[in-house]
């Protein structure tokens, strides 16, 4: 994940904070520095770095701080309140156009991920309830039309192209396309390349006074470092641009884009890339990001995304099966997949607080796989009622599942000692038998996780 050494290290200088007690101008002034050593390994912008200590320095030195009962607490707080500030403090949305279409045009280098990314982008908004269009400008890369509309295929949302037509033509094609059919938001797929060039840049202008867009998004890639950073400047420069989406935060990124791009363009980070699926795209929020990078975990994107995989509907027909106890492997496996919409297991873990301490905690994401492939290997019958599995019938569902009949004994084991749990706690007295089961810890040989 993006941004794990940079908080490894800044955690690790707060933990000494923690261990003195009363601190001293010496003790905050130490603890900046490694604040800024580790900043700079991350890639972030000198200056950037520079103003960033120098302010929170400042800010942690005062009276209010060091004679308070908790300074290590309120260094942590400044920390934080300043890290939001260079990250643009709050969320921001794109610009819309109340006489519509809304037109965005994406920008960027070559292999930043514009195309994947920007059609992420416009899958958010058909989920928000927009009608998008995206539009194929980019008549150079090859395949980046057919990417284009591959992408757009999976999203449902449809490609306007013309080929190899002048990309000028093409911008202006679509949005008065977009007009016709009634669709609210335009996506312009623009060219990229290797590196900054006029002929780029003349061409990327020509289509900004060709259609006036209502925002200009640069698509950043956040692995590439101070990279990132001088090309979002550069492209300031040419087009001033209004915001930024930052692309492969998933990825073992050092973070200093992050850090650098708002500081130094003066433009905000509106939206952020987090895997590899189309709908892996996410508001940028600074402050849940400032407390990811200091291991605070980012507790409300992670009630989003249980919002997101929530079934009120299957929730309340599990909550009655519960109180019944008629809990089934097909229910089983239905929160099984409700919980790997979250995300892996691993993602999951970094969002809560105190992740990043736990980064080293291996979890088995195979042995959930095997889970999953155990009970799709029974037969609808055989998930409503394990009792039915025979040792012929485990026989089958092993070879079926690729694994071994040992492996369908222990999952078959597990559910019962559940289920008999479930038992325990749906009946009436529940809460004096949760008293007695105090102590016992969980049953081993469990599911996977």
């Amino acid at each position: 994940m993006a941004f794990e050494g940079l908080t490894e290290k800044i955690t690790a200088a707060f933990k000494k904070l923690r261990g003195k007690g009363r601190l001293k101008e010496a003790d905050v002034k130490e603890a900046m520095r490694e604040i800024r050593m580790a900043l700079l390994e991350a890639d972030v912008s000198y200056k950037v770095v520079k103003d960033f200590t120098k302010t929170a320095t400042e800010r942690c030195i005062g009276a209010d701080v060091l004679e308070s009962l908790t300074p290590a607490q309120m260094i942590v707080k400044i920390v934080n309140e300043e890290l939001t500030k260079l990250m643009g403090s709050e969320a921001r949305h794109i610009t819309t156009n109340p006489n519509g279409p809304t037109v965005v045009m994406l920008v960027g280098l070559q292999g930043a991920g514009k195309t994947t990314n920007g059609s992420k982008l416009a899958g958010l908004m058909k989920r928000q309830g927009k009608n998008p269009l995206l539009v194929a400008c980019d008549i150079y890369r090859p395949a980046a039309i057919t990417q284009l509309k591959v992408c757009g295929e999976k999203l449902g949302i449809p490609v306007f192209e013309m080929g190899q037509e002048n990309p000028v033509t093409i911008a202006k094609e679509a949005v008065r396309y977009a007009r016709q059919r009634g669709h609210d938001m335009v996506f312009l797929d623009t060219a990229g390349r290797l590196h900054i060039d006029e002929k780029l840049m003349e061409e990327l202008k020509n289509i900004k006074a060709a259609v006036t867009p209502d925002e200009i998004m640069l698509v950043v890639d956040a692995m590439t470092g101070q990279d990132a950073v001088n090309a979002a400047q550069s492209f300031n420069e040419w087009l001033d641009i209004d915001s930024v989406l930052l692309t492969k935060l998933d990825g073992d990124a050092r973070g200093g884009a992050a850090l650098s791009v708002r500081a130094v363009t003066g433009k905000p980070i509106k939206f952020a890339g987090m895997g590899e699926k189309l709908e892996d795209i996410e508001v940028f929020h600074p402050d849940r990001m400032a407390s990811r990078i200091l291991g605070m975990g980012d507790v409300l994107s992670l009630i989003e995304k249980a919002e997101k995989a929530y079934d009120a509907k299957k929730a309340a027909e599990m909550e009655e099966k519960l109180k019944s106890n008629r809990f089934t492997l097909q229910d089983f496996y239905d929160q099984l997949v409700q919980l790997k919409s979250m995300g892996s297991m691993q993602d999951i873990l970094a969002q809560m607080p105190g992740g990043a301490n736990l980064k080293n905690v291996q979890l088995d994401e195979k042995a959930m796989a095997h889970t999953e492939a155990i009970i799709l290997s029974m037969t609808p019958r055989e998930r409503e009622n394990p009792n039915i599995i025979g040792a012929s019938r485990k026989k089958r569902i092993a070879a079926g599942a690729g694994l071994r009949v040992e492996d369908v004994n222990r999952l078959l084991k597990s559910f019962e000692q559940m289920r008999a749990m479930i038992r325990q706690f749906s009946g009436p007295g529940a809460g004096k038998k949760m008293k007695r089961m105090r102590g016992m810890g969980g049953f081993r040989g469990g599911f996977g996780f």
